[in-house]
């Protein structure tokens, strides 16, 4: 089948590639000439596991292709999907400014029958507003406008593409049902489902799914915080609960909250949704509130261990990105670290597999990136863990207490368990969870408030 995508962003270039893995004919649309060079000759502008063996693969078979003309894009395709940006504004709604230019743009040149695709996550009422504006100036029997939304994990997202566990289209005709079910027929062949339904309720799909999974991370983050004030671990609640088969357990692990590309935006946009419908959505509006107090938590932590003036210490952070496997920074909780640290006067140096480039751009020479994750830990008083890349997982201990300065983690991830910390001569903190203490470690037991009182700042 001839597709086209316009916008070669994450959601477009993953989805545009593996639509060219299964034998379609894809061309990528995108206004910025640069980036287009570096696809045309295989290099993405994104990581993400297997996508560049893909992309490759698929431009040498002649499968797949990039240009900046809208108009030689689409000249030949079956199924145009609209992979465009959908930026929060301040309200928290999803700006439409570049999906209903792009429609206008396609209403003066489309000249065979199209179905229109919106694969951006969109609020509830878009279709109807895309079809609005094609009809200005196209017959409506040259196009269907359709609801696909994406549900893509960053850092699996072509596993998630290449078999997902639903696909989930809108669409009120039966024609475009034929040519979308017949386009994705090759990725459900396993018999997972395609759920068509009316367009309003895919694009509310979208939303809802984010919010809930949002949701699920902000309770156990809220769990987390009272488990540290009663005594109780929060990994033995989570397993307790997870083997509940009403519950599951995915999108349990307590953290400093979530970030990324989805999540905020979306939470942000069905409470804006909500508000436009002069409805109180009074739980979503709470898990935006727990995110933002959650990203607060180790700064916390820190400033209760050394003190608030933290102009004589020096801080090691593992991970940036907002997840494992990604280089995407959008509104990682890294980033609120890092600014609370400096302009509490620290020193930060810095480490992640793949986002360094990405923070550099926002902090410049304000920090130092480090060449390795022990570079990070020279002169360090403290190491700080947010991203729970694995490499992480099971450093040199004996290298690390010999390359910091104090023998102090924060762990925002929980990444180290509290048996091998034990083992250990760190003060060890992480989220949930009782501190161990290199001096009491028969202890361990005791209250973190009361072990705080204890110590003082510094042992």
């Amino acid at each position: 089948m001839q597709i086209a995508i316009i916008g070669t962003g994450y959601v477009g270039l993953v989805t545009g590639t593996c639509f060219a893995e299964t034998g379609n004919n894809v061309t990528c649309i995108d206004i910025d000439e640069k980036k287009i060079h570096n696809l045309q000759h295989g290099k993405s502008p994104i990581y993400e596991p297997g996508l560049d063996v893909l992309l490759e693969r698929n431009i040498k078979e002649k499968r797949l292709h990039f240009t900046t003309s809208l108009s030689e894009g689409i000249k030949k395709a079956k199924v145009i999907f609209l992979a465009l940006p959908t930026p929060p504004g301040k309200d928290g709604s999803a700006d439409l400014q570049y999906v209903l230019e792009v429609a206008e743009s396609l209403s003066r040149i489309i000249t065979h029958y199209t179905v229109i695709v919106n694969k951006s996550t969109v609020p509830v009422g878009t279709a109807e507003k895309v079809h609005n504006v094609l009809v200005q100036h196209l017959d409506t029997d040259l196009f269907d406008v359709v609801s696909n939304p994406e549900f893509l994990r960053e850092g699996v997202a072509v596993d998630d593409f290449l078999k997902p566990d639903r696909v989930v289209i809108g669409t009120s005709s039966e024609k475009a049902k034929k040519v979308m079910d017949e386009l994705y027929q090759p990725y459900v062949r396993q018999g997972n489902p395609i759920h068509f339904m009316d367009e309003r309720s895919s694009e509310m799909t979208k939303y809802a799914a984010n919010s809930y999974l949002a949701m699920r991370i902000s309770f156990m983050n809220e769990m987390a915080n009272l488990c540290e004030k009663t005594g109780a671990n929060v990994d033995w609640v989570r397993i307790g609960i997870g083997g509940d088969s009403r519950i599951g357990k995915r999108f349990l692990f307590p953290g400093i909250g979530y970030g990324g590309s989805c999540f905020p935006k979306d939470v942000k946009a069905l409470a804006f949704t909500a508000l436009e419908m002069d409805y109180d959505f009074q739980l979503v509006n709470t898990v935006m509130k727990v995110n933002d107090q959650q990203k607060l938590v180790l700064g916390k932590k820190i400033k209760n261990y050394f003190g608030s003036d933290l102009s004589e210490y020096t801080f090691a952070i593992w991970g940036l990105a907002f997840k494992p496997e990604t280089d995407d920074i959008r509104d990682a909780p890294a980033l609120d670290l890092i600014t609370e640290l400096t302009e509490a006067g620290a020193q930060v140096r810095v480490f992640d597999p793949e986002a360094m480039e990405n923070v550099k751009q926002l902090f410049g020479d304000k920090i130092y990136y480090s060449e390795d994750q022990y570079d990070a830990l020279t002169g360090a008083s403290a190491l700080i863990v947010v991203t729970e890349w694995s490499e992480f997982r099971n450093p040199d201990f004996e290298r690390v207490a010999v390359t910091m300065k104090h023998p102090a983690i924060f762990d925002g991830r929980n990444v180290f368990s509290l048996e091998k910390m034990l083992e250990q001569s760190f003060y060890y903190e992480s989220i949930g969870r009782k501190v161990v203490h290199p001096h009491i470690h028969d202890r361990l037991a005791q209250p973190h408030n009361e072990i705080v009182r204890e110590r003082g700042v510094l042992d």
